[in-house]
């Protein structure tokens, strides 16, 4: 259901994440005892894409539990920090930071909106600015969004984000092959569903959420408009999860089956810093 944007869009979808995520920390989706054991959260494209992290600062935004930034701290980053606005999710990620004998040195996790980074995270700028992967559609305003992440990106550094396509947004939700939805509509999303793509359970009470699409475009410009240099704008035709029905497994992926005309499913961008 598209609407005008509720008054309490945040807190209906802060308590949304924040019931959810002892069922995320207890399901299979997140894994964290893999986690612990030394599974790694992050994407190969994503590793590929961003490179080498050995000795520098990572600032993740939006990081729910805390398994990608941690797993940015194992691949050799000197100190990372995430970000979130759940607690409950900052408590998880604090709690796996000292599961792997990472210091507050190492890794910090700070629960804050992600307008507000600026103000909440202990450092003015960081080398990378890390996100992604579900984060965007939350945001009504991605130019306050870009310009907020672009301004903790250090001088010489660069902001990395892997995301969904919102082309994907428009598709039926069953097979995902006709187009039923306006890829330029601005009305807030207003949803009511129960359960989690991240457990079993369906058991839930808070299931109001408040979500925005943005176009690609309007994200790559945003970021332009805040003074970084877009480096590359990759699209990839896979998705992390099972988004339609007709999806298949790939290699650690999701897909359309073979045969199938291909869509782009994710992209990431990086933009840096002069």
């Amino acid at each position: 259901m598209h609407s005008a944007t509720p008054t309490d869009w945040n807190d209906a979808n802060r308590a949304l994440w924040d019931e959810r995520v002892p069922l995320h920390a207890a399901g299979s989706f997140y894994d964290l005892d893999g986690f612990r054991a030394g599974a790694d959260a992050l994407r190969d494209f994503e590793l590929a894409e961003v490179g080498d992290v050995t000795g520098r600062s990572l600032l993740h935004l939006q990081c729910h539990m805390g398994l990608d930034t941690l797993s940015w701290a194992r691949h050799g980053a000197a100190r990372v920090v995430g970000l979130d606005f759940s607690e409950p999710a900052v408590d998880v990620a604090r709690s796996l930071a000292a599961d792997l004998g990472l210091g507050q040195d190492r890794a910090a996790f700070v629960a804050a909106d992600v307008y507000d980074a600026v103000e909440a995270v202990p450092d003015p700028a960081y080398d990378i600015v890390y996100t992604g992967g579900g984060a965007l559609c939350w945001l009504p305003d991605i130019r306050r969004w870009a310009e907020t992440a672009a301004s903790l990106v250090a001088p010489g550094g660069f902001l990395y984000l892997a995301e969904f396509h919102p082309f994907t947004d428009v598709l039926d939700d069953e097979t995902g092959s006709r187009i039923v939805r306006d890829y330029f509509d601005r009305d807030a999303q207003v949803y009511d569903i129960p359960g989690t793509y991240g457990s079993d359970s369906t058991d839930t009470v808070n299931n109001r959420s408040v979500e925005w699409q943005h176009p690609v475009g309007e994200v790559v410009t945003a970021l332009a408009a805040a003074g970084l240099r877009i480096e590359f704008l990759r699209e990839h035709d896979v998705s992390l999860f099972r988004r339609f029905e007709t999806f298949e497994a790939q290699g650690g992926y999701y897909g359309f089956p073979a045969g199938r005309p291909r869509i782009p499913l994710m992209y990431s961008l990086k933009a840096t810093r002069n």
